[in-house]
């Protein structure tokens, strides 16, 4: 599986080919330990990140659906590309 872990000051690195990730599941890790897996349906150069069909795991054995949720950028700490990315 290919995975790309990325932080906010290297957003630049990661959208060089935006389309490639658009429409893949990611997992998001956020300020304060929060988890959410979903499928990348935008992002801005704030490195905003709209997610549809979103999970939150509050804890290993708990996960709460939201549904489409827009993540502001300075909350975001890493973001691995879930599914793989073709060439």
């Amino acid at each position: 599986m290919d995975s790309l872990i990325i932080s906010y000051s290297r957003l630049e690195i990661l959208f060089v080919d935006e389309n490639r990730y658009m429409d893949k599941r990611v997992f998001v890790q956020l300020n304060g330990a929060r988890k959410v897996t979903g499928v990348l349906r935008g992002y801005d150069p704030f490195m905003n990140l709209v997610l549809d069909e979103a999970v939150e795991e509050t804890n290993p054995s708990e996960k709460t659906s939201i549904g489409m949720v827009v993540l502001r950028g300075n909350s975001v700490v890493v973001m691995e590309a879930l599914d793989r990315i073709g060439n």
